[in-house]
């Protein structure tokens, strides 16, 4: 495919507008229109309008369909794509440009489009949004700006090119494009209901009266200067300058950014100081506003700038790039408060910097305004969140006059600094991404269920619905279904499920282990009266399972439910495994553990407890056909000191499990380790009698800790040492001695390898405690005659989980290596179903939800404080309505068809600039834009591509250019039979053809 984007004529504009508008009530896709208070109206440039809020200059302001699909979402004012002489394809931009998955970068800086196809671009919208105001009474048709930005040096500025593009802007009356603007809306004119000729000469040419200036970084004050006064003086514009970070100097800049977890971010000093200087700025500014006070013109400055750091992880295909969105924010209000001070809040700021929801009303009432926003649609929801913004700035009382109030501007600093909004999480998450590829048709995917996700498959959309509504016991039957353990994995779980929820994108993902725990709490009771004991099934063979831990409880309840004889064995004196013997009780409780195993029990499964199972051939004897050996990793990796010992910690925990009042250990405890075997540890140790300091050492930072996030914070608020960067050398009178080390360049798996530094330091210890790993007792399978890999691990059969013993299988641990809980129930699972039939699967459907329009009136809404909604109604309910690559796509160029009455996405290959936003937001391991069915409109961009994909030749016979599996035919969809194309293709194609033809327009 190719990234060039092929502007849509104003005449198919209106007939696309029109038509989807009578097909599917949507306009570009945005389903909730906002209507604005027509009384209510804010002055700016001698223009009004309604909401002094809408997108910056950037991917939504590029092409018109972007613009429209802003305004229809309540934007009120626009800063356009910004337009410099070095245009179109001169830009060479690489591909992709953006990538937006928490703060975002950007490699891309002004329009893709040759100045004069942005200038019709702008043309059309303007005139677009005038007829859509009033058709659909949307507002005030004067109640929006379009404000221009332009870059970024004097020379560039004063070529014709850029010059004939301002003075055009400023009145397009006598341009080809206005002209064929009012053709086209003359030709369509019975498609309207409230427009007529009188309106459409009523219309005003002027499109835009300001403009913003952006330019390079090392632009010089004097030649800042320079342009402002052109712009003010010769092109009488209402001028705003945007200014940068760099202002705030290198030193607080990398401070607040280290200190907001943004560490990572690679930047050095040198922009710092090539860029305009805070005191050359000041006396700049005044000076500029004073010419402009004198020609009553508006002057004020654009906050801030994108900030420039370097591609240090391969996020884009550049050298640098510009960061915006939420990391941005503390710096840019930063330099609002800072020029703000110097001239006592009269200096006018329009702002941009990582403005959101969560902000947008503390930056309104602090005096800022208009404020635009980029960032925060480029993610899921996308132009729908401009709504609920909209509704909360025009909810405010309009000022009329510039003064920003100090205070509330220190207030807003002060906040950027505590907030957890603007701080990256300790632990950077992991790939919401499952490993799925993405399907050419059906693609809907709720992805906490994806490989990568829960791996039993639990139906999550259905039980978190169900919660949603009060129907704990109904909730409970669907977890129990695929989980056997609703309390175990309802408190210790280690959720992989919640890294791909995609709620992450709008403000953290849903709590959905808490949920699955609440549905355990409120129904357990009710859920073991009404269900009823299984009938044990003739001459079924006897199963017996050796460790009574979350695998071997999950396969005795599995196999007793579904009516075959089974016993597990566990040689401790209670069932649970860890989760009795190990993990501390202020984590589980064995009360909880208890439930789970009460569950199995219900169901028919014999627990023999406190005594060692019997050897393979004395379980065969005793009359059991199939044996399943569910034992955890419990052998320790031994830490090597060179003085001294350590402790097993799964030891220590286990006798603090026994007594955890019982202090024998002193006042002073080390644990070495970073995973949640360390934490668990170091937060028992705390709560010992008489222990005085308990510290954790890790070679690596807490970043770099293995432990689950929740746990690293968890005991950071229990107050234990963490002593990062350190590796234990030697243990003696009383001391650890370790070695200092560095972090240095990046491992496989991502983390930065520790290196040694030479230095050492001593730290008391009464005792260490090792906690850096478990491993599997091969020796122990070996004795059975169980093969094992070199690694210690079993050999199975990967579908069956059955050694090279017929009969015996190996889940959990001693399979994978140290698993988490979950990962031990699909094990037990896969097993399972080699003995016989698990009927797993009743409540599949239930993950999706009938009413098409609940979970999409959901999308671009985010929760703030003052919004009391529950854990489990934030579900997207992915499974039902995805559309993320449709919400995210700037250009509009993902789009829902209709098949069949089934919703799929089709690919809209001149719209796409192969920006790859859709890429990082869809759940599947895939680019939509590459991999979605593909529309296009002309043969040589047909040719120019590898998607699937197709291109209609002649519209009434339904002859179309198809690529399909690699091979490219012409087809003539009314006579095709015996085609190798399937059926749902056909069916698409024809349905474009038949009911969205305005999608094949020029």
């Amino acid at each position: 495919m190719s990234d060039v984007m092929r502007p849509i004529s104003i005449e198919s504009l209106l007939d696309w507008v029109m038509k989807e508008y009578r097909k599917t009530g949507t306009i570009f896709g945005i389903r909730q229109f906002y209507k604005a208070d027509k009384s209510k109206k804010i002055s700016l440039f001698n223009e009004k309008m309604e909401v002094p809020f809408g997108p910056a200059a950037g991917p939504q302001t590029q092409l018109a369909q972007n613009i429209v699909a802003a305004y229809v979402s309540g934007a009120r004012f626009f800063e356009l794509k910004t337009v410099q002489v070095i245009d179109g394809e001169d830009t060479g931009i690489a591909k992709p440009c953006i990538s937006a998955r928490d703060e975002a970068y950007n490699s891309e800086w002004s329009t893709e489009l040759r100045v004069p196809q942005a200038f019709e671009e702008y043309t059309k919208a303007w005139f677009v949004l005038k007829l859509l105001s009033r058709e659909f009474d949307l507002g005030d048709p004067d109640g929006f700006i379009f404000n221009m930005s332009v870059g970024y040096d004097l020379e560039g500025i004063l070529t014709p090119k850029i010059q004939k593009y301002i003075h055009d802007m400023q009145d397009v009356s006598k341009t080809p494009i206005w002209g064929e603007c009012l053709q086209a809306a003359r030709k369509y004119m019975e498609q309207f209901t409230r427009i007529d000729e009188e309106y459409l000469n009523e219309i005003s040419p002027y499109v835009s009266r300001s403009i913003t200036l952006s330019t390079l970084h090392g632009c010089p004050p004097d030649e800042i200067e320079k342009i402002a006064t052109h712009f003010i003086k010769e092109q009488q514009l209402h001028t705003f300058i945007k200014c940068n970070p760099t202002l705030l100097g290198y030193d607080y800049a990398r401070e607040m950014m280290n200190k907001l977890g943004f560490d990572y971010m690679e930047f050095d000093d040198h922009h710092f100081v090539e860029d305009l200087q805070f005191e050359e700025a000041v006396p700049m500014l005044k000076r500029l506003q004073n010419l402009a006070d004198r020609l009553q013109r508006n002057f004020g400055v654009k906050i801030t700038n994108t900030f420039p750091v370097d591609v240090g992880q391969n996020e884009l295909p550049a050298e640098e790039m510009f960061m915006s969105g939420r990391a941005l924010f503390p710096l840019s209000i930063a330099v609002a408060k800072k020029l703000s001070d110097a001239f006592s809040g009269k200096l006018q700021i329009s702002y941009s910097g990582g403005a959101d929801i969560f902000n947008i009303k503390d930056l309104f009432e602090a005096g800022i305004w208009p404020i635009t926003v980029a960032t925060t649609l480029l993610k899921p929801g996308g132009y729908q969140r401009i709504q609920q913004m909209s509704n909360v700035i025009s909810s405010l009382e309009y000022p009329n006059y510039i003064q920003l109030e100090l205070d509330k501007l220190t207030e807003l600093v002060e906040k950027s600094k505590a907030q957890a909004l603007y701080q990256k999480p300790i632990k950077l998450p992991i790939s919401p991404k499952i490993k799925e590829k993405l399907p050419l048709l059906d693609c809907y995917t709720a992805p906490c269920r994806g490989t990568g996700g829960c791996p039993i498959d639990q139906d999550i959309p259905a039980y978190l619905r169900y919660v949603s509504e009060g129907k704990h016991l109904e909730a409970l039957k669907v977890i129990v279904d695929k989980n056997p353990l609703p309390f175990i994995t309802g408190t210790i779980c280690a959720h992989p499920c919640q890294t791909k929820c995609t709620r992450q994108f709008y403000e953290n993902s849903i709590d959905i282990r808490g949920v699955k725990l609440e549905a355990a709490e409120n129904a357990y009771d009710e859920l073991m009266a009404t269900m009823e004991k299984p009938e044990r099934k003739e001459n079924a063979p006897k199963t017996a399972v050796v460790g009574g831990g979350p695998a071997g409880i999950s396969a005795g309840y599995l196999l007793a439910r579904e009516g075959y004889p089974v016993t597990v064995f566990e040689k401790g004196n209670d069932a649970g495994g860890v989760c009795s013997q190990i993990v501390p009780e202020f984590r589980i409780s064995m009360e909880s553990v208890q439930k789970d195993v009460d569950m199995a029990k219900f169901m028919g499964a014999e627990f023999k407890t406190g005594e060692a199972a019997p050897a393979i051939d004395s379980l065969k004897d005793a009359g059991y056909e199939n044996i399943i050996y569910a034992i955890g990793a419990h052998k320790h990796n031994n830490l090597r000191l060179d003085k001294g010992e350590a402790i097993n910690s799964l030891e220590f925990l286990s006798d603090l499990r026994v007594d955890p009042r019982h202090n024998v250990y002193g006042e002073d405890i080390v644990v070495i380790g970073g995973g949640n075997t360390a934490m668990d540890c170091a937060r028992a140790a705390k709560r010992l009698p008489g222990v005085k300091n308990v510290s954790l050492v890790y070679r690596r930072d807490k970043r770099n800790m293995p432990a689950d996030e929740e746990e690293l914070l968890t005991t950071l608020d229990e107050d234990v040492t963490f002593r990062e960067l350190l590796s234990p050398v030697s243990l003696e009178n009383g001391y650890l001695t370790c070695e200092v080390m560095k972090l240095g360049k990046r491992d496989e798996s991502g983390r930065q390898r520790p290196e040694s530094t030479g230095q050492f330091v001593d730290i008391k210890a009464s005792t260490v405690v090792s906690a850096i790993g478990e491993k599997v007792d091969d020796s122990y399978f070996n004795e059975l005659g169980i093969q094992t890999d070199p690694r210690g691990r079993v050999l199975v059969d990967p579908d069956t989980l059955e050694t090279n013993l017929e009969h015996v299988y190996v889940v959990g641990d001693a399979h994978r290596g140290p698993a988490t809980i979950v990962e031990a129930i699909a094990d037990a699972t896969k097993a399972c179903s080699s003995i016989c039939e698990i009927h797993n699967k009743n409540y599949e459907r239930a993950n999706k939800n009938i009413d098409l329009q609940e979970p999409r009136s959901k999308r671009g809404i985010l929760l703030t404080d003052e919004d009391p909604v529950s854990q489990a109604e934030r579900c997207l309910e992915c499974s039902t309505i995805c559309e993320s690559c449709v919400d995210v796509c700037p250009n509009r160029a993902n789009v829902v068809i209709n098949v069949n009455d089934r919703p799929q996405i089709m690919h809209i290959d001149r719209m796409c600039n192969e920006c790859g936003n859709c890429e990082t937001f869809c759940p599947y391991s895939s680019a939509p834009y590459k991999v979605k069915f593909t529309l296009f409109n002309n043969e040589e961009d047909f040719y120019n591509s590898t998607n699937q994909g197709f291109y209609v030749i002649d519209q009434a016979t339904k002859t179309c250019l198809v690529r399909y599996k690699d091979k490219e035919q012409t087809v003539e969809l009314n006579t095709t039979s015996n085609t190798d194309i399937a059926d749902g293709i056909i069916d698409l194609m024809e349905t474009v053809i038949d009911d969205y033809d305005f999608c094949l327009a020029n």
